[in-house]
């Protein structure tokens, strides 16, 4: 920065001040372009479309995290609340029993409480859910499907390449709009 001819000349603290002020809008300015491109990128989410899944079990083991995304949810609208439920018990055991070695789930994530004579309420441990929808196929063979599997956002680390959306074999995992996050079973029929 010179002095014109008709200018006083710059002195030091000057300088210093408005090269501060340089800087400081120059950093406000791309701070504000950096949130504003992030908060562009963040108007979808992955999601699964429970109509479209398998329950082929990649959810379980493709995703990046250590502990899958991906959590069995209960539709209890749609639940018969079934003493012998086929998410809950192996669909085919040895014996038609309630015996604890029929269990399906290989984490013990549904908690099964009784109700009234012959009822009974299902409910997940998210925290104990892998994802590996053993459960949501037994309900959905022999059951009414009210078991079925959600990317959980407060776990999902929205990657721009879902490894389980490549993995998927039918394509059940899409982007939803982050205003309609989770497509409900309910919802489908």
């Amino acid at each position: 920065m010179s002095a014109g001819p008709d200018s006083a000349p710059v002195n030091r603290r000057q300088f210093l001040r408005d090269g501060a002020r340089l800087v400081a809008l120059t950093g406000t300015g791309g701070l504000v372009g950096l949130l504003a491109s992030r908060t562009g990128a963040q108007t979808l989410v992955w999601q699964i479309d429970p109509l479209k899944c398998v329950h082929c079990g990649n959810c379980a083991t493709r995703c990046v995290l250590e502990q899958s995304a991906v959590k069995c949810v209960h539709a209890y609208a749609l639940c018969g609340h079934c003493q012998l439920c086929t998410g809950y018990f192996e669909p085919e055991p040895n014996a038609l029993t309630t015996a604890a070695e029929n269990q399906q789930c290989p984490t013990a994530a549904i908690n099964r409480t009784y109700i009234e004579d012959p009822y009974y309420e299902y409910t997940i441990d998210e925290g104990r859910c892998i994802g590996c929808a053993k459960c949501v196929e037994g309900c959905s063979r022999f059951g009414n499907g009210s078991l079925f599997l959600q990317i959980r956002h407060d776990r999902c680390v929205n990657c721009n390449d879902c490894a389980i959306a490549r993995s998927c074999p039918t394509e059940a995992i899409t982007r939803v709009p982050v205003g309609h996050p989770y497509k409900l079973k309910a919802d489908s029929h």
